[in-house]
């Protein structure tokens, strides 16, 4: 039987190992190929962030493979752009991007990476008030690089753009935004946007 066989029967692994523990998150799709990976490396052959970080997806994966716990302070686990090429490529039906996703969680869970996701507070706020998210203020500065002069204008003007185009408020109904205020209580959703808000808090005293 083949190593790669017997690790996906869990023969050569414990079922509290890294690579386990993910393939059994509720994040993971049922069909997850994380245990059948040959390291063929044709996701860091797609992979954008390989491109332009230090960012390797077949060494993510290797990392979880060989339990090595480390890899969730690993600054790496950050740059990955979400794109999903790792997952439409991979021969075995392994996808990167999943494994990215759970692991940062994990590292959330562990107190280690609250920092890194600080800055979009402001779009969960908004979620919590409104049921929508906005732009991170953060980010508008760069953004007006970016696109330029239009995308001000279109910033500056939304509401008389919306109403020229006779399109429809953009917000929801009071009752909505009741249901999901009721809901993101229910789940936790903004107990986690405090302990997060307490690292940034943490961080502005740190800088005074």
């Amino acid at each position: 039987m083949t190593k790669i066989r017997r690790r996906e029967l869990g023969e050569s692994s414990h079922k509290d190992d890294l690579a386990h523990r993910i393939k059994n998150d509720i994040k993971a799709s049922p069909d997850l190929g994380l245990l059948r990976c040959v390291q063929c490396g044709m996701c860091a052959s797609t992979c954008p962030a390989s491109r332009h970080s230090n960012y390797d997806s077949r060494v993510v994966i290797k990392r979880v493979l060989d339990n090595d716990e480390t890899i969730l302070d690993d600054e790496d686990i950050w740059n990955c752009f979400y794109c999903y090429n790792c997952q439409s490529i991979c021969p075995v039906g392994n996808s990167v991007c999943e494994v990215n996703q759970i692991l940062r969680q994990m590292a959330i869970d562990k107190k280690e990476g609250k920092e890194k996701i600080e800055s979009f507070i402001s779009f969960a706020d908004s979620y919590i008030d409104r049921g929508l998210g906005v732009i991170p203020q953060e980010y508008r500065g760069q953004l007006s690089i970016d696109y330029g002069k239009h995308w001000d204008n279109l910033q500056e003007h939304l509401d008389e753009i919306r109403d020229e185009l006779k399109l429809e408020s953009m917000y929801l109904y009071p009752e909505a935004e009741d249901e999901i205020d009721q809901t993101l209580k229910a789940i936790g959703f903004k107990k986690r946007v405090d302990e997060v808000k307490k690292v940034r808090k943490q961080k502005q005293l740190g800088d005074e």
